[in-house]
């Protein structure tokens, strides 16, 4: 009797082996998706990446899988987040918002596949070894949100060309600040115009920062391109509102949020290339001989309406260039 039960378990055993086998050849791959940011205000970006991935043959809950980690902002927390995913064993790390998740996305793994997007030269960061051909485990989208500072700064003295002081705010935990920090300092001294930078890396400090400048008579304020203020630009918006400032921003998510002005790329076509090539990689290409995909189209958006509640008049001649003016 004993001698039979055995044989049935081995028997049982011996026939679901290759079911279990097969089960796990077709199990899905699993995209691990990391952020700086928040997930409420990243709704858009998510959708254009899920776009991305659709467009290549990938759609979530059918042929792939997602798993999203948020650091709020509390960008401390990305090093464990890197290092969750990178136990959990997925086909793929998504690491966005810039190089504050992906250093930890790169330290955390050499050999798992990881698409990125950033706004600072990923050369110099080390991300990749050439644009053409990234050469390691990374590849992704390059939009130089991080180098265009300069420019907007420019865009807001045409704004307010009367101003005496220009208020600068920027995110102490971004790994960019001290380079943002440079490249405004040395525009506003080729020009001669004064400035006052502020730092802000919580809620908190937002609220202080704008009453800081409101103290200091700040004619127009810069805010900084970083994830953190992005993931909170309706408080941003309301704050510059509730202060009176004109205030220049680095995405168009922003303007349509109520704000007054912005100059960047679209952050849109970055996820969304971010899932057409985190598509790829999962169909077996290498991030290695995947080019970093360089924006080439800047967008100036100014909205009217806030202006108008600003009692602000709009330089004729600016309105004039812009890409898209809100009426």
């Amino acid at each position: 009797m004993s001698t039979r039960r055995e044989f049935i378990t081995l028997l049982g055993g011996a026939t679901a082996w290759p079911v279990i086998a097969r089960a796990q050849q077709t199990a899905m791959p699993v995209i691990g998706f990391m952020s700086s940011a928040s997930a409420a205000p990243w709704a858009d970006n998510v959708a254009s990446f899920r776009d991305g991935l659709k467009a290549i043959g990938f759609v979530e809950g059918q042929n792939v899988a997602i798993e999203f980690r948020w650091a709020d902002g509390q960008y401390d927390r990305l090093p464990m987040i890197a290092t969750e995913l990178v136990r959990r064993e997925v086909a793929v790390i998504v690491a966005t918002g810039g190089p504050a998740a992906v250093l930890p996305a790169m330290a955390a793994t050499p050999t798992i596949p990881i698409v990125f997007n950033t706004g600072s030269d990923p050369i110099k960061l080390g991300f990749v070894s050439s644009l053409n051909r990234p050469g390691g485990n990374a590849t992704g989208v390059y939009f130089f949100i991080g180098a265009m500072e300069a420019k907007r700064l420019g865009l807001l003295r045409d704004l307010v060309p009367t101003a005496f002081l220009i208020g600068v705010l920027l995110n102490p935990n971004n790994s960019n600040a001290e380079a943002q920090s440079k490249d405004i300092r040395e525009a506003t001294a080729a020009i001669g115009q004064k400035i006052e930078i502020v730092h802000a890396g919580t809620e908190n400090a937002l609220g202080m920062a704008f009453k800081t400048l409101a103290h200091m008579r700040a004619d127009a304020v810069l805010v900084g391109a970083d994830p953190f203020f992005n993931s909170r630009r309706y408080l941003l918006v309301l704050l510059a509102a509730r202060h009176g400032i004109p205030t220049m921003y680095e995405q168009r998510e922003f303007v349509q949020a109520g704000g007054l002005m912005s100059y960047g790329t679209s952050l849109s076509d970055a996820y969304r290339q971010i899932g057409v090539y985190a598509g790829r990689i999962l169909k077996g290409e290498r991030p290695a001989d995947l080019p970093v995909v360089q924006s080439t189209k800047f967008e100036l958006v100014i909205n009217l309406n806030a202006a108008k509640a600003l009692d602000f008049e709009v330089p004729p001649s600016l309105s004039a260039r812009a890409d898209e003016v809100i009426e």
